[in-house]
């Protein structure tokens, strides 16, 4: 029997130095298939992923940058890692075991995404795993770093497999009571980056409920049912259909969906995007409670990203996995809590498809 000849490999290049002198590098990964995803060391981020279409034809659905520079001063966390926390915190503040902790305030009265520096504005150390095509990414979050509590080890593997899945795999541990909630921040757009809106992109989200929040982006408390609202993709449909019924100023989506989770704690779906102009499909897999739909409503035209494309207002989506927004101080939601001895441990996953793959799978379903 021959060898089958693999195409899996990893390429490191570098990728700049920060104003701090720390070199950055990339690490692009490569299946058998030829899909590519390029990750940075800064921000552990997701810097590019060319995806096939129905034709096999490749196409980078991640919004982003092609150099370093503009990673350091952009504020809209294009592809990152965010963390301690990711989304908002209301007031910048959470109170635990009957201490208060106040943060960094980085988005009017709350705090978003870590604070001023947060995961993504850090450099990460690097590790390629050997045998495989994965790259382990890990920092020390120091105690009282953007007003955290705890020194907190985290680590973030890639891996892209010849199923043609990106998995995400987070790990963290404390040596103090703290909260963690981190998660991907990339913007995709399943026809290419720069090619166009996402208003035509089909959702469809496995979630019953979501929690409804103020003009602040910060969550009432309450868990509503989507039925008959604007956030009801429990059926397929256009992102644009009803995005001006969503509300905001931009209107649009940002919200956060109570995911149906798995009973055994392993990933299951949360929620499926198609574009039908390319037949590309992304399914996203999570075992957390949440996702935040964002539907890029703050894009405005001012940041240009790869190719000297300007991103305008909807030009990329995020699916956020995640614990709830404002979790440290919403008794009802699920705990964000870590504690010494534990483990902070989630997978995301995102698998792509194309259409005629995506009915084929649904026939081999019904035969079996």
């Amino acid at each position: 029997m021959t060898a089958m000849t693999t195409k899996t490999k990893i390429k490191t290049a570098p990728f700049g130095i920060t104003p701090d002198g720390e070199p950055v590098e990339l690490h692009t990964l490569t299946n058998n298939s030829g899909m590519q995803l390029s990750l940075s060391s800064y921000g552990a981020t997701i810097t590019r992923l060319l995806v096939p279409d129905r034709d096999g034809k490749l196409a980078d659905v991640a919004l982003g940058f092609d150099s370093l520079s503009p990673y350091l001063t952009s504020k809209i966390y294009l592809g990152c890692t965010v963390g301690r926390f990711a989304n908002r915190i209301a007031q910048g503040r959470f109170t635990l075991n009957g201490k208060t902790f106040r943060l960094a305030r980085n988005d009017g009265t709350n705090s978003l995404h870590g604070g001023l520096k947060g995961f993504d504005k850090r450099v990460w150390k690097t590790r390629v795993m050997p045998g495989q095509t994965s790259v382990r990414f890990s920092l020390r979050s120091p105690d009282g770093e953007e007003g955290y509590p705890g020194n907190l080890d985290a680590s973030v593997t890639f891996t892209l497999t010849d199923s043609n899945e990106v998995r995400i795999s987070y790990q963290a541990k404390t040596d103090r009571p703290t909260v963690v909630s981190l998660t991907n921040h990339t913007y995709f757009n399943l026809t290419g980056a720069g090619r166009g809106d996402i208003l035509n992109h089909v959702l469809c989200v496995r979630a019953d409920r979501y929690t409804p929040a103020d003009e602040r982006l910060i969550p009432t408390g309450k868990i509503l049912p989507v039925a008959g609202s604007a956030l009801d993709f429990r059926k397929p449909a256009p992102v644009g259909a009803r995005l001006r019924q969503a509300g905001g100023d931009p209107a649009g989506y940002d919200h956060n969906f109570v995911l149906k989770t798995s009973a055994s704690g392993k990933p299951s779906l949360a929620a499926t995007l198609t574009e039908p102009g390319s037949g590309r499909v992304m399914k996203v897999f999570t075992d957390q409670p949440g996702m935040q739909f964002y539907s890029g409503n703050f894009l405005d035209g001012k940041t240009v990203g790869k190719g000297a494309k300007a991103y305008q207002r909807h030009a990329g989506l995020c699916l956020e996995t995640q614990r709830f927004p404002d979790a440290p101080n919403q008794s009802r939601f699920p705990s964000a809590v870590l504690r010494p001895g534990e483990t902070y441990r989630t997978t995301t996953i995102f698998k792509f498809l194309s259409l005629p793959q995506a009915r084929n799978n649904k026939n081999k379903r019904r035969n079996d």
